[in-house]
């Protein structure tokens, strides 16, 4: 087995699909969830602000989705086989609505009418919140795990996909993506939208913490294969210290108006969550409920060794240049929204 810095190459690759997706729910986290408080906004012009808050980053930021698709369908093709066959619908509807937000997104100021506007602006929101639900949806059901038999293949239905479970934790990162967004627009706007953020803010916080616990209580007594890893090695307990540490210092930070650094914040939080779920699951990435000799692994799912290896060797130049790209734009769109004849 060929290995880097002591780290086989499927594991690596593990690694490295991990930390697309979690720049992907960061990025598009916060713009997902600046489209859920879209129609809180009653003037024009506040609606306006909110949409081109998001509107130079929305596309770049789900490119890091198109960049997991392909990573994962290259390194693990099986997983990408079983998982995508298995959820065909919540799948085909997450597309659906990933088509008809940025469509919103584009058309809406096309036109001056206003019910043209206004119906662009709750497919736009509606959107938002559908696409937050079903990545929580998929990402509950991947926790609890699926009905895959020893063919690896899904052999249930899609119905057993809504479950209370899969919808709890859709639920909580609805919550999650609000707080982030509503975060994001702070930084972005000013005046009364600003002040009218700062206590949306305070909403979205309280409503996130209540998902976040239910959630994590429910977790520990009905899916318990979820704490075993933490059970055998209590070091790993330190990712949700960071986690629980990074949560009680966002409203810490936005009472003292430090709003960058409870976006670093909410940020961190995202991404610990997301590797306390990649340290529960590995090195299954997709579990079986009919037997735990079923599950799909980093090595029984992988492409093979030489494979990893080219994908390593693009990866490693890939990655970086998406990464000074995101940060240009970021930095070329920095500071607060002002409404020209080039806005949305």
């Amino acid at each position: 087995m060929q290995t880097f810095l002591g780290i086989d190459y499927a594991t690596l690759w593990f690694l490295v699909l991990g930390g697309v997706f979690t720049g992907y729910a960061i990025l598009d986290g916060f713009d997902l969830g600046a489209g859920v408080w879209h129609l809180f906004f009653r003037k024009e012009k506040s609606r306006r602000i909110a949409l081109n808050a998001v509107g130079p980053v929305w596309d770049g930021n789900e490119v890091w989705l198109v960049i997991g698709g392909g990573a994962l369908f290259a390194g693990f093709p099986v997983v990408y086989a079983t998982v995508l066959s298995a959820m065909y619908i919540p799948f085909i509807l997450f597309l659906i609505f990933l088509i008809f937000r940025a469509i919103s997104i584009e058309f809406r100021s096309k036109e001056p009418m206003k019910w043209w506007r206004q119906g662009w602006d709750i497919s736009y929101s509606v959107s938002s919140i559908v696409l937050a639900l079903l990545l929580g949806v998929v990402l509950g059901n991947i926790l609890q795990g699926m009905n895959i038999g020893a063919d690896k293949e899904f052999q249930g239905s899609w119905l057993e996909f809504i479950n209370p479970y899969a919808i709890m934790v859709g639920v909580c990162t609805l919550a999650l993506f609000m707080m982030h967004g509503a975060i994001y627009l702070i930084m972005k706007t000013e005046g009364r939208q600003f002040v009218k953020m700062t206590v949306y803010i305070k909403q979205a916080i309280a409503f996130f913490v209540v998902s976040f616990s239910i959630t994590t209580v429910y977790t520990l007594i009905y899916i318990p294969h979820l704490s075993d890893r933490f059970k055998e090695q209590p070091i790993f307990f330190l990712i949700a210290l960071i986690a629980f540490l990074a949560i009680a210092n966002i409203p810490r930070l936005i009472k003292k108006g430090k709003y960058r650094l409870s976006f670093i914040f909410s940020s961190l939080t995202i991404a610990s969550l997301l590797s306390i779920v990649a340290f529960e699951l590995y090195p299954a990435i997709v579990l079986s409920t009919q037997n735990p000799d079923y599950s799909l692994t980093v090595y029984n799912a992988s492409a093979s060794e030489k494979s990893l290896g080219i994908l390593l060797t693009i990866a490693a130049i890939g990655v970086p240049l998406v990464l000074s790209y995101t940060a240009f734009v970021f930095w070329t769109f920095r500071g607060k929204v002002k409404i020209d004849e080039t806005s949305y």
